[in-house]
């Protein structure tokens, strides 16, 4: 067996020891824990680590990590699992940090619109915690992720396109490397040109360059009013054309998703909705109750251009709520289509000016494929995901849906888009990164092998060194 416990070398094993002789019952080796830590909810196949370990503070994580790379042990950062390009998977074996108690928010400064956070917290802890002062976070990735592996992984979602993704929202933070250096890579102030940006170096390295373990992020105030609604259209161009005017004039939108109609079904099924059965817009405008009044009229006005049907409109938080929530189910959603069946999601960006060609050419490869795959994304930004509904027991439908997401990337990369707006590489995309960055990537190595030379910081992800 390549991978896995039966991989376990007398090095990592001595180290093992070690860790067991220092942290005691927080070094865990039961089997089912471990492969618990050895796959996220992505199709890729998991590989259990070796052990699992629960620090309680940075200098725990700096002790655990001398240890690991004294005896040349992998060390893969694990926050709540919900990546999706197998990214927590040890893929050489190793040592899985769990940062589940590591999940203290330190400290508020409501004047300056920040917090600092340990990285097990939560988007919705750290919102709850919020409240009461009327600041929120807004990156909001749909699973209730921890806040260092959102970092990690550069996640965004549904607000992205008008309060950006982790990589604008993260201001400071501190990481141990591989050597066991404790790094903290700014200061507080809201900008600087003193030396090099090593917060986003680390911010969407995916763990391979350092462990994070606390964060400085950026804070916004409540806004007065809120509004949500959903709008239907004949055609998906006419749904994503609208999208495309809306952006191009400036309409500061909070959210903006778009469902095709295999989605829409999807979603009215699962979440007792009854949405018509059409390419449906999901908005939400955030502002003055004057202000928002004026987008969602000039949005309607752009909307009926394009044959788009009449706005149904709420303030109700508990309807807001309800129909945001089905939106984050959607992937669920898509599973349950196909009861058994396994969940293959992928996602590309392009530019927003080739959205339409590119989603509309996506939906005539699905249906000539013979494959279940609806399509939802955070188009605003030129995002979107196509949800493959996959029997995995059925080799040549595996091989449809590997060449189709190979397909997809591809015609995104033709389109000057990536191969990932946000679920990272982890090593699902590896091979994309480098059709994508072509000489790029050698650089990166370059950067890897300065800052991880013995390979130990979550190998075989973004990168094959």
């Amino acid at each position: 067996m390549r991978y896995g416990v039966e991989a376990t070398t007398k090095q990592h094993a001595s180290a093992i020891t070690e860790l067991g002789r220092r942290f005691g019952k927080r070094l865990c080796l039961a089997a089912a824990l471990r492969a618990q830590h050895g796959h996220d909810e992505g199709h890729l196949p998991g590989t259990p680590p070796e052990a699992v370990f629960y620090p309680e503070s940075t200098d725990e994580v700096v002790e655990a990590v001398g240890i690991c790379a004294a005896h040349g042990m992998p060390i893969i950062p694990f926050g709540t699992g919900t990546s999706l390009e197998g990214h927590v998977a040890a893929l050489s074996g190793g040592l899985s940090l769990d940062f589940g108690r590591m999940n203290r928010v330190l400290q508020v400064n409501a004047e300056d619109l920040d917090v600092r956070v340990e990285p097990g917290v939560t988007r919705k802890q750290l919102n709850q915690h919020l409240r009461d002062l009327g600041l929120f976070f807004p990156v909001d990735p749909g699973a209730d992720a921890s806040l260092g592996g959102m970092a990690a992984t550069r996640a965004s979602g549904t607000n992205a396109v008008r309060y950006g993704t982790m990589r604008e929202n993260v201001l400071s933070l501190e990481a141990v490397m591989a050597d066991g250096r404790r790094v903290r890579t700014a200061r507080r102030a809201r900008k600087s040109s003193a030396g090099y940006d090593l917060t986003h170096l680390l911010v969407g390295s995916e763990g391979t360059l350092g462990v994070i373990t606390e964060l400085t992020l950026r804070l916004y105030g409540m806004p007065e009013a809120m509004s949500s609604a959903v709008c239907s259209f004949p055609t998906l161009d006419g749904a994503v054309d609208a999208v495309i005017q809306t952006i191009q004039l400036g309409v500061p939108l909070a959210r903006i998703e778009l469902l095709d109609e295999v989605q829409v079904d999807a979603v009215n099924r699962y979440s007792h909705l009854e949405l018509t059965l059409a390419p449906t817009l999901f908005l939400e405008f955030h502002g003055t109750e004057a202000a928002v009044r004026e987008q969602a009229q000039t949005v309607g006005e752009i909307a009926a251009d394009f044959g788009g049907g009449d706005f149904k409109w709420t303030t109700v938080q508990e309807e807001r709520t309800r129909l945001w929530q089905a939106r984050h189910d959607a992937a669920y959603a898509c599973k349950a289509l196909r009861p058994g069946s396994d969940m293959w999601p992928t996602d590309v960006c392009v530019p927003i000016s080739r959205l339409a060609e590119c989603i509309r050419q996506t939906r005539t490869d699905l249906d000539q494929s013979g494959l279940i795959g609806p399509i939802v994304g955070h188009v605003g930004d030129g995002n979107f995901h196509v949800v493959l509904v996959v029997d995995s027991s059925d080799t040549a439908e595996v091989d449809r849906a590997r060449a189709f997401n190979e397909r997809l990337v591809h015609r995104a990369l033709s389109m000057d888009g990536t191969c990932t707006g946000e679920h990272g590489i982890g090593y699902g995309k590896l091979d994309f990164l480098v059709a994508e960055h072509g000489e790029g990537v050698s650089l990166m190595r370059d950067i890897k092998r300065a800052l991880d030379p013995n390979n130990i910081m979550n190998p075989g992800k973004v990168l094959r060194v």
